[in-house]
């Protein structure tokens, strides 16, 4: 296929919140802690049986599952997890432990950016998969108990009509109060949400995020992506800075022109070149001092 895709480019990854934390602190509610426990199919297949209810032949790893680009100057999108299903399924996972209330909104780009990903320019539209997105959210973005809330498209004229579109977002409570859930799952969103282990499958990740713990390889990884966030943050910082200064500047230039204008006696080009600015600029700063009430 003709996509862009990437998974080695990191510098366009778009993620919300980066903790600083040692690397032995980690939990499987941790962004990158979630993501390598995720990469082995021994642990997400399960997963996804959980939460859908439904039994998976299968899941394949796409090589593109860490980043999608879809073109030079797109917004990317960075996905924990990204991966293919029987059945024509696609599924995206994702950990947030951060409310910034942009979930539905993020859903819906993530959506569109998978379709298009993976249908080729040119390609019948019938071509396109299931497409799961899923939060595993550490707190109830909706505020009604529930540990789980399923979104699909259907007719508010006719709320039992879908409309088929295939497309399905899940948002997960990890602090759910609500008995909606099986008691796998519920125990499965209480291991999430810091509690001990209760089942073989639970225990099972926990040993996983043990073993990763102890992982050089991924200990380097974790730092050097802690590294690139600091210095994009670092890089924001400075920029932020200099705008400032530049505004500061350009107030200051405003000021010192407006005190000529009020002497009234001083030519314009006289003005503009005292105060750097251009003739049209001290013209229209003329224009908003007389338009302003005496």
């Amino acid at each position: 296929m003709g996509n862009k895709l990437s998974t080695e480019n990191k510098d366009s990854m778009e993620k919300p919140h980066f903790v600083k934390k040692p690397f032995e602190e980690l939990q499987i509610s941790d962004d990158f802690m979630f993501s390598v426990i995720m990469r082995n199919p021994k642990y997400c297949k399960p997963f996804l049986e959980r939460i859908l209810g439904v039994r998976i032949s299968r899941i394949e790893y796409p090589e593109y599952q860490d980043t999608i680009d879809l073109t030079y100057d797109a917004k990317s999108v960075r996905l924990d997890i990204f991966v293919e299903g029987d059945e024509d399924s696609v599924y995206c996972i994702e950990m947030q432990t951060t409310n910034n209330k942009n979930l539905p909104k993020r859903a819906r780009y993530y959506e569109s950016m998978i379709d298009l990903n993976i249908l080729e320019k040119g390609e019948d539209y019938r071509k396109l998969k299931k497409n799961f997105v899923i939060f595993v959210c550490t707190f109830d973005l909706f505020k009604k108990g529930r540990h789980i809330y399923t979104f699909e498209k259907r007719c508010v004229q006719e709320p039992e009509m879908a409309l088929g579109d295939e497309t399905t977002t899940i948002i997960l409570n990890t602090k759910g109060t609500v008995d909606d859930v099986s008691p796998e799952m519920k125990k499965l969103l209480d291991y999430i949400d810091g509690k001990e282990p209760e089942d073989s499958y639970t225990k099972e990740l926990d040993e996983a995020v043990v073993s990763t713990r102890k992982n050089e390889k991924w200990k380097v990884s974790y730092m050097t992506l802690q590294m690139h966030y600091q210095e994009k943050f670092e890089q924001g910082l400075e920029q932020g800075i200099e705008r400032g200064r530049e505004e500061e500047r350009e107030q200051s230039k405003r000021q010192f022109a407006l005190r000529m204008l009020k002497d009234g006696d001083i030519p314009l080009e006289k003005i503009a070149r005292y105060s750097s600015l251009t003739v049209d600029e001290v013209l229209e700063l003329e224009k908003e001092e007389a338009s302003q009430p005496v």
